[in-house]
């Protein structure tokens, strides 16, 4: 992709996204995750049903009536996104493969959290930490993690989840909100990920398309794995075929299910043919 291509590109999803996180997710965002705490602002005088506890005695001693403090959410906060570049997500069977949708929800994520004056940083995975960005503010960086979530070529192929959640461990020494995006065709980051959500408060994104649940009944197919390169040829008139297929990927939902349940982070289920806007806005609502 050259460069006039690639700032068209980050400049649509920028509009696209950014009138989201304006508009919609702004507001939502804040009141999901809160700030450290409340940190002391200004005085003023005290009015009917201020409470009580408030009221600063020094100020009111020395003006003779009462003043109370006022105070205010400390919102400073981190966002850290941790995209899946393997292989897997450039799947797709309709307008847009994974990595396109997982793009777009990166993006208005980071716009709603800059919105808000947090930092936000990026981590890039496949089966090893493929890219790292501290994290920062301002539109500038927010920019450069789109133009890195478009145009990236990883390394390698494959996944390794727990890994990434590792390398998130080691590198954020405070508490931070996190969106793992991933399809989560992976396994054995369980304990990880338990290790993780103590420290940070996690949500795992999983973008998937509908056709990657089941085998169509097409006969021989020649397939190929898209994370090792092996090709196969597969009978899909094979009902058993199907059916371990099916009961494959199923295993791997109900394994990323049960992880997030069970260490206490939250679930958002995004499939490309669906609005990840109503999916996005629902989670947060719940929260």
């Amino acid at each position: 992709m050259d460069t006039k291509e690639l700032l068209k590109k980050v400049r649509k999803i920028e509009i696209k996204t950014r009138r989201l996180s304006d508009h919609v997710f702004g507001g939502e965002y804040h009141s999901t995750f809160k700030g450290r705490g409340m940190t002391f602002s200004e005085v003023r005088q005290y009015q009917f049903g201020d409470d009580v506890r408030n009221i600063d005695w020094n100020v009111t001693a020395r003006y003779n009536e009462p003043y109370i403090k006022v105070f205010e959410e400390e919102r400073e906060l981190t966002m850290m996104l941790m995209v899946d570049i393997s292989a897997s997500e450039l799947f797709g069977t309709d307008q847009q493969i994974k990595k396109d949708i997982i793009t777009e929800i990166g993006a208005t994520l980071a716009f709603s959290a800059t919105q808000n004056n947090d930092k936000i940083g990026l981590i890039l995975f496949t089966d090893q930490i493929e890219l790292f960005i501290p994290p920062k503010k301002g539109r500038s960086h927010v920019l450069r993690i789109i133009r890195e979530l478009i145009e990236f070529k990883p390394q390698s192929k494959q996944t390794n989840i727990a890994d990434a959640l590792k390398f998130l461990s080691n590198v954020l020494k405070r508490k931070a909100i996190v969106f793992v995006l991933s399809d989560f065709i992976a396994d054995n980051y369980k304990q990880t990920l338990k290790i993780a959500a103590n420290k940070h408060d996690i949500t795992g994104i999983r973008v998937y398309d509908k056709h990657e649940e089941s085998i169509p009944n097409l006969g021989m197919v020649q397939m190929q794995d898209q994370e090792t390169g092996q090709l196969m040829l597969v009978n899909t008139n094979s009902k058993k075929i199907r059916q371990d297929y099916a009961t494959y990927y199923t295993n791997k939902v109900d394994f990323y299910k049960d992880a997030f349940a069970k260490s206490g982070a939250g679930t958002i289920n995004c499939r490309t043919d669906e609005s990840y806007v109503k999916k996005l806005l629902g989670y947060f609502k719940r929260r």
